[in-house]
């Protein structure tokens, strides 16, 4: 890997147990005739409580095996891993008591019932008194506008309805973890942006902990302070977005609005023009801090345009995340 991982650095004082402990955690899937495939290879990596960490990287990177492991799902090959201070295979029982999951392909709610009797039976599999399952149904519902929808059989719910549900359902026992795999897929924006919206009061009320992996890097810069990023199995990098950026050295945009229609600024050195609209009347540069400075390119534009005005647009993370497999392939 030409990316070494980057972690930060905790702030001074008592430190809390971390709620997801991983050391070398391995996963090696044997096939007869075939050769072995490593999925999660000697991944290690700490996740305090409260923290919001986004867990991301390309299909068949090993993400999904990963939080297999972490709540149970399958044994690790070698390596250890540690969910809220369990052993997921050995503390199944208790995990589920103090973990939250939601998958965005599998569904915990019964398909064919009114989704009130989806949450009745959660609360009873939990062994909530009925006082507490009532006053955390009740929450759940309205922060997350279910109410019309209470009704339904799960199977009539509109796809951000039923997300909705799936996340009321993963925290009806007030987890201290709540693991989402891809919680905003197919989902508009509207159903994304109040879902985001929910996560974030949820964190900041009650201290949960996320645990958050998604293709939407939308979700990623709205809900998380951190980050790993896991390529071919092994951890890529892991810190803050900003720290992420700077990492790869991720390119800026250089925007730029013309006083008249001008041809495309090509052969601007250290730059590659992205495109022009209005007649070449507004046009957009990318520049690596690597190689430039904004500045320096603003004076070589200056040389051949009048400018009207101009910004300079932050490094976009989907480009972030290629710059750092394509640094690593």
């Amino acid at each position: 890997m030409s990316v070494d991982p980057v972690r930060p650095v905790s702030a001074s004082g008592p430190v809390s147990a971390p709620i997801v402990a991983v050391e070398g955690l391995t996963r090696v899937f044997r096939r007869r005739g075939a050769p072995a495939l490593t999925a999660v290879d000697a991944m290690s990596f700490r996740i305090a409580p409260g923290e919001a960490v986004g867990y991301i990287g390309a299909n068949g990177a090993g993400k999904s095996t990963t939080i297999k492991m972490l709540t149970g799902i399958l044994a690790p090959t070698s390596g250890t891993a540690r969910t809220v201070g369990l052993d997921p295979m050995r503390d199944r029982r208790e995990l589920a008591r103090r973990v939250g999951v939601v998958f965005g392909q599998r569904s915990q709610l019964w398909w064919d019932l009114p989704l009130r009797e989806s949450f009745d039976l959660l609360a009873a599999i939990h062994r909530l008194d009925r006082l507490r399952a009532t006053r955390r149904t009740g929450q759940l519902v309205e922060l997350l506008d279910l109410g019309p929808t209470l009704a339904q059989p799960v199977r009539s719910l509109s796809l951000g309805q039923r997300m909705r549900a799936e996340v009321a359902a993963a925290l009806l026992h007030e987890p201290e973890l709540v693991i989402l795999d891809e919680p905003t897929i197919g989902l508009d924006v509207l159903s994304k942006a109040r879902l985001r919206e929910f996560l974030i009061q949820t964190r900041r009320e009650h201290g949960t902990t996320l645990l958050l992996t998604t293709h939407d890097m939308g979700d990623i810069e709205r809900l998380c302070d951190r980050v790993l990023v896991v390529d071919h199995g092994r951890l890529a990098f892991d810190g803050t977005l900003a720290g992420l950026a700077g990492t790869v050295g991720a390119r800026r945009v250089l925007v730029v609005d013309l006083d008249r229609p001008s041809e495309p600024l090509h052969g601007i050195p250290h730059t590659q023009w992205l495109g022009a609209e209005g007649e070449g009347v507004r046009q957009r540069l990318a520049f690596d801090p690597a190689d430039t400075t904004a500045a320096a390119v603003l004076a070589a534009v200056s040389e051949r345009v009048t400018l009207r005005d101009l910004s300079i647009e932050e490094p976009d993370i989907e480009d972030v995340v290629r710059r750092i497999y394509s640094a690593s392939s």
